[in-house]
């Protein structure tokens, strides 16, 4: 199994901003694209608001939206910068944007904003070298639950599937050399 390291080696840089800010974005994608030709975008970003939906205040629903403000600008930037050609957009949503959740309003809304958005991707640029791909995981354990104990408690939050083991389906999944693209991971723990 290849990691992204070993695929790239030194052409992958970390870059650390605000991915609601456009000029953030436009000055990452800049800089990128000096390295050469981007051939994989993944958007993955997203912070929970887990509440029931009559508490949820307007700090709650900008965090949860910044995401979703990410994922077009980013995709919106790296498009413009590619010219259409050959690039891989993957966009990591959750399951929260396959079904509803009772404390998750707000968050399922962003969610199902980002499927969307992937899906009219998918459209406008279907037939030619661009390929979207939808990517929808479970619960993961990671930091994400931090400050929510009172809605995914420690104990439950350890049947959650490892972050190394979702990451990897994720690389399989987009890097294989077959002619084909997987259009969408659904990546669900096993009960």
């Amino acid at each position: 199994m290849q990691t992204l390291d070993t695929l790239y080696k030194e052409n992958y840089k970390g870059f650390i901003g605000d991915i609601s800010d456009d000029l953030f974005v436009k000055t990452v994608i800049n800089e990128i694209s000096t390295f050469g030709n981007i051939k994989i975008l993944i958007n993955n970003a997203g912070e929970p608001s887990f509440k029931l939906p009559a508490k949820y205040e307007k700090e709650d629903i900008d965090k949860c939206f910044k995401g979703l403000h990410g994922m077009i600008l980013f995709s919106t930037e790296t498009l413009k910068a590619k010219e259409e050609r050959d690039l891989k957009i993957v966009n990591i949503m959750s399951s929260a944007a396959l079904r509803g959740n009772k404390q998750e309003a707000v968050y399922c809304a962003t969610k199902w904003g980002e499927r969307g958005y992937t899906e009219s991707l998918k459209v406008a640029y279907k037939g030619t070298s661009v390929k979207v791909i939808g990517v929808y995981p479970g619960g993961i354990n990671t930091e994400f639950y931090k400050n929510s104990r009172d809605y995914v408690s420690e104990e439950k939050q350890s049947t959650f599937m490892k972050p190394s083991d979702v990451a990897k389906t994720i690389i399989y999944n987009i890097t294989n050399e077959a002619n084909l693209t997987v259009a969408d991971i659904i990546i669900e723990r096993n009960y």
